[in-house]
């Protein structure tokens, strides 16, 4: 009862001076605000950095050319393809923890169906690819084996390149023409969205690997089975690190580079790309929350002020209160429930207004926002304690009040 009556009295005295109650609360409320917000946003854009750096595939690594020295002129790395059906062949036999390892070549390519027309990149593939990349099919089926071996003109196209070809119709069983060669549609695959480097994934063809090479990208890559890139997928990520040491001493191997030569190939780990920017935006969301407390910190000071400010205004009733036999435990707790229902209040008001402020800002970047259960918690918990700590004070100067002074006072 006695709690029941000093939350009433508090919410009482809050009541009388409403509008000073309003100004006090403002900070709080603004800091709890900015912490919801900042929260939201920076978890809603890391999840959305996860999630462009995952569509990659997982337990991810690719080997591209490297640089190539012809007639003691360095080319740079990609200016020649070192890399062949070969090497994919031998890093799927030999390396432990590979699950998978599709070569692939690529370019860009004009497609054409019927009176529509799209300028897309092309991809020529093996069917390693869809298990490296996690890559599903929407409608349609994907290339069996037979159709890799002999490199048919057949072809899986992205969302975004059916859309703009076919509209609303069922593109399956449809006929493009890539270059000049018509290609029969046999699926669509599933949507992969925009990828970390803000590139649409579904803005793409794929093709047997041979066609590709043969009948549309280039013919440089047809000559002694050379590829562009290999995707390497592990089955864990702890195989990453011995599994590119590994290839490493293999490509070697298989390209005779001797003693102090330089690689003609180099290696990237996808999955330690993902993880940095990951932990960079988790960085980056910790030290925004660490910004916007300060306003909390700075609301805490304001309400500690108006605490103060009320202990004079209403030391007579101090007076009065313990003359007929209050004690002085009373009289702190009567303040600090006060302090700490008005820091409550403006911070379920901060609720509401960081989610909308997040909501919007989301909306606006067009990424989404996170307000997650824990940053509510944190937030008002938070600000429960800056009332109880800035309320002490004032609150213990209010129960060491001497009765008789207080009473003599104007």
């Amino acid at each position: 009862m006695r709690l029941i009556e000093a939350i009433r009295s508090a919410l009482s005295a809050i009541m009388a001076n409403a509008l000073r109650s309003l100004l006090t609360m403002l900070g709080i409320v603004i800091g709890v605000a900015a912490v919801i917000a900042m929260v939201a946003i920076g978890s809603g854009a890391r999840n959305l950095v996860d999630q462009q750096i995952r569509s990659l595939g997982a337990n991810l690594a690719i080997v591209t050319p490297g640089n190539v020295t012809q007639g003691g002129a360095r080319l740079g790395a990609g200016a020649a393809s070192s890399l062949t059906d070969e090497d994919a062949e031998a890093i799927s036999r030999e390396i432990d923890g590979v699950v998978a390892a599709a070569p692939f070549v690529q370019g860009g390519a004009q497609v054409v169906a019927g009176g529509s027309n799209w300028g897309t990149r092309i991809y020529g593939i093996d069917l390693d690819w869809f298990s490296a990349r996690e890559w599903d099919v929407a409608s349609g089926r994907t290339f069996d084996p037979e159709e890799i071996r002999r490199g048919d003109i057949v072809i899986l196209l992205g969302q975004t390149v059916a859309r703009n070809l076919f509209g609303e119709v069922d593109p399956i069983g449809q006929t493009v023409r890539v270059r000049n060669v018509p290609f029969r549609v046999i699926g669509v695959m599933a949507p992969k969205g925009q990828s970390a480097f803000g590139q649409d994934q579904d803005d793409v063809i794929f093709v047997p690997l041979d066609a590709g090479r043969r009948r549309v990208i280039g013919r440089n890559y047809a000559k002694d089975g050379s590829v562009g890139s290999i995707f390497v997928k592990f089955a864990n990520e702890s195989d990453i690190e011995p599994g590119i040491e590994s290839m490493t001493h293999l490509l070697r191997q298989r390209h005779r580079v001797m003693g102090e030569q330089e690689d003609d190939f180099s290696i990237r780990n996808l999955t330690e790309i993902a993880n940095t920017a990951s932990a960079s935006a988790n960085t980056l969301s910790m030290l925004l929350a660490a910004v916007a407390a300060v306003s909390l910190l700075v609301g805490g000071i304001g309400i500690m002020n108006i605490m103060l400010v009320s202990v004079t205004e209403r030391t007579r009733e101090i007076g009065l209160r313990l003359a007929v036999g209050a004690r002085p435990r009373d009289i702190l707790s009567q303040f600090l429930i006060e302090a700490t229902t008005l820091s409550t209040i403006g911070g379920a008001l901060g609720i509401g207004l960081g989610a909308g402020a997040a909501y919007l800002v989301a909306q606006l970047a067009g990424w989404p926002s996170l307000v997650s259960t824990n940053a509510i918690l944190m937030a008002v918990g938070f600000s429960a304690l800056v009332g109880i700590f800035f309320g002490f004070y004032p609150a213990q100067r209010a129960a060491k009040l001497d009765p008789i002074e207080a009473l003599r006072r104007e």
